[in-house]
């Protein structure tokens, strides 16, 4: 997922993509707690993403302020 494609979505759409991101963070934090995680990338991946994300919606919740 690209900054420039999340720039297109709403803050609604963002918000609803960060909660399914936090879920998939937790569910793969158990996986390698239990030794399941088949790709350790993910886990990296994942923070990334959140990341992205919330970079994104600062700048559109600091826009709409000003």
């Amino acid at each position: 997922m690209k900054a420039s494609e999340l720039r297109k979505s709403s803050l609604d759409e963002l918000q609803k993509q960060l909660m399914d991101l936090l879920r998939e963070q937790f569910n793969l934090r158990m996986q390698r707690g239990t030794g399941q995680l088949s790709k350790p990338s993910q886990m990296k991946a994942g923070r990334r993403d959140i990341a992205r994300i919330k970079t994104v919606m600062a700048e559109l919740t600091k826009g709409a302020t000003s």
